[in-house]
């Protein structure tokens, strides 16, 4: 059986026979944080040359290279850390006090210049103040975040080398998740990006993860690995350098091929530097100052933080659907932490069939409750989460996350973008929804260009009719929905009520969907909508409209 190992929600996946004894007997040791560092050692006036591409000059801090702060970015993936459910119920609070507040401050560059040379890593560790502003982030500002980063480090990394060694890749890569998702399986970006290597949907369908209504492997760790570590060898079979491939990554090829281009061809990652997008600029530097913070965390009296208590997981395979709701209801088991054992099913239901089985990952403890209890477990309120034993497609948005359609069967057709085109018409258009529409183009507040080509998945069956939209006139394609090309409906027959005071109301915007519009008002479902507005669908929305909430306090 598969054996699984967690902390803060991450999970080690353990495979009989493909690890060593000594991974297998690996023991959680609390290690004695350093009450103080001596650092007198330091010359502040000495100068170690820079290996090579980083900088140069005469005199220490004087850099040719990029100096600009970039921490916005990945401050904001460090504290998606502290969201997740095992971070806030495992790991233990700094219990040494000022003790931990000890570490040097405002070292030269001089020391650190030293220290990324002995590394004699396989990707060019290259120093400038971009880099040291990263390094100073993690080792002086960020210092919790770290810490429970190196704890779950301890976890991942064997898993990120065994894969990387696995297609003889540098075991330098590991890394990259740091900056990524600061080892958090569940992070999000705001454009969409998902799990420990934040694959975009489009990437990550190109290198084979499920990606369903109700499955997201870019969550799971061992799918996920894998695909990505296939994914840097395309790239670095492309450029040849571990900094162009690691900026390809996260901004894709074709900017990085146009940003070579401007600079002339060069394919030195410092040159091209300042013509690549902002946030893909600050992934080399910060992938550096990672390594660094990895490597060198005892210097700046950094050490794992390890949970309060072990939580040692199994793995049992079912074959049927299974809901998280009745694992709750008859294992006495918290929800939240059957999701954070479980990040790759995005609705809480386990969509297993017989030709299909799947895995459930377990507390150790709950293991045989689930054995002795099994057919009371999938008993439970079963025509409730599965009338007539179906699997039912969700209407509502009740998820943790946004779900995107499910794109299985359905045929790709290409829209290019007119004048006067806005993300609601084109999703009216193609009868999807506007959120679907955004997260297959990677479109960010609703910002379109004339020109520009949109992916859009229908019916296998209408795309034809759908192709021919590319040729229609703004009013044919308003006229193909039943409305005028002023927005309005032809039958003006949907009426809207009069405003009811004690309601709030919401007025429809070019985009909204019944999700979206849910979430800006807790307590709320789409559904909830729907029912109060006689609603026949979450698409029977118009620009302007106002849509009764709920009841006013």
């Amino acid at each position: 059986m598969k054996k699984i190992l967690l902390l803060g929600g991450i999970l080690m996946f353990i495979f009989s026979g493909t690890l060593s004894a000594q991974e297998d007997e690996r023991q959680k040791i609390v290690m004695p944080r350093m009450k103080s560092l001596e650092i007198t050692d330091i010359n502040e006036g000495t100068f170690v040359a820079a290996p090579a591409g980083s900088y140069s000059g005469k005199q220490q801090g004087s850099f040719k290279g990029p100096d600009e702060n970039l921490d916005d970015f990945f401050s904001e993936k460090m504290d998606s850390l502290d969201d997740t459910w095992y971070a806030k119920q495992a790991f233990h609070e700094d219990s040494l006090g000022d003790a931990a507040q000890l570490y040097p401050k405002n070292l030269p560059d001089s020391v650190y210049i030293k220290r990324l040379q002995d590394m004699q890593e396989v990707v060019d560790l290259s120093y400038n103040n971009v880099v040291k502003n990263f390094i100073v982030l993690y080792t002086e500002r960020r210092r919790d975040q770290v810490e429970m980063m190196l704890g779950l480090a301890e976890y991942y990394f064997p898993m990120f080398e065994q894969t990387l060694d696995k297609y003889e890749m540098p075991l330098d890569l590991k890394y990259l998740p740091v900056i990524e998702s600061a080892l958090n399986p569940t992070a999000r970006s705001r454009m969409g990006a998902t799990g420990l290597w934040q694959f975009m949907f489009g990437t990550a369908r190109q290198m084979g993860l499920e990606i369903t209504s109700f499955v997201d492997e870019r969550r799971d760790p061992v799918a996920s690995t894998d695909a990505a570590v296939r994914y840097f060898q395309s790239l670095y079979n492309r450029y040849g350098n571990w900094h162009l491939a690691i900026a390809a990554y996260n901004c894709g090829p074709g900017n990085v091929n146009r940003a070579i281009r401007r600079a002339g061809g060069t394919k030195n990652y410092w040159e091209i530097y300042y013509r690549l997008p902002r946030e893909t600029r600050g992934y080399v530097p910060a992938y550096i100052a990672a390594a660094y913070v990895m490597k060198y965390h005892k210097e700046h009296n950094l050490y794992p933080r390890l949970p309060d208590f072990e939580l040692q997981t199994d793995t049992v395979m079912v074959n049927d659907f299974l809901h998280f709701d009745q694992l709750a209801a008859t294992l006495d088991i918290d929800k939240e932490q059957l999701r954070s054992l479980n990040p790759m099913y995005r609705r809480d239901v386990v969509p297993a069939k017989k030709d299909k089985p799947l895995p459930v990952v377990l507390p150790n403890e709950t293991i045989m409750d689930f054995i002795d209890a099994e057919n009371e477990v999938f008993a439970h309120e079963r025509k409730k989460f599965f009338p007539d034993n179906q699997l039912v497609e969700p209407t509502s948005r009740s998820a943790s996350y946004y779900t995107p359609a499910d794109i299985d069967g359905k045929a790709k057709v290409l829209y290019t973008v007119q004048s006067g085109d806005n993300v609601g018409f084109i999703s009216e258009w193609f009868n999807v929804r506007a959120s679907d529409l955004r997260y297959w183009n990677n479109i960010s507040r609703n910002l379109i260009r004339a020109g520009q080509k949109l992916l859009i998945y229908v019916p296998e069956d209408q795309k034809e009719k759908y192709e021919r939209i590319n040729s229609m006139t703004f009013a044919q394609k308003q006229a193909s929905i039943g409305k005028s090309a002023s927005g309005s409906s032809r039958s003006s027959a949907k009426k809207q009520e009069p405003i009811d005071p004690n309601f709030i109301y919401h007025t429809v915007r070019s985009g909204d969907t019944l999700w979206e519009i849910a979430r800006n008002y807790p307590g709320i479902s789409s559904d909830d909508i729907v029912r109060l507005n006689n609603l026949r669908n979450e698409n029977d929305l118009d620009i302007g409209q106002k849509l009764k909430i709920k009841r006013k306090s």
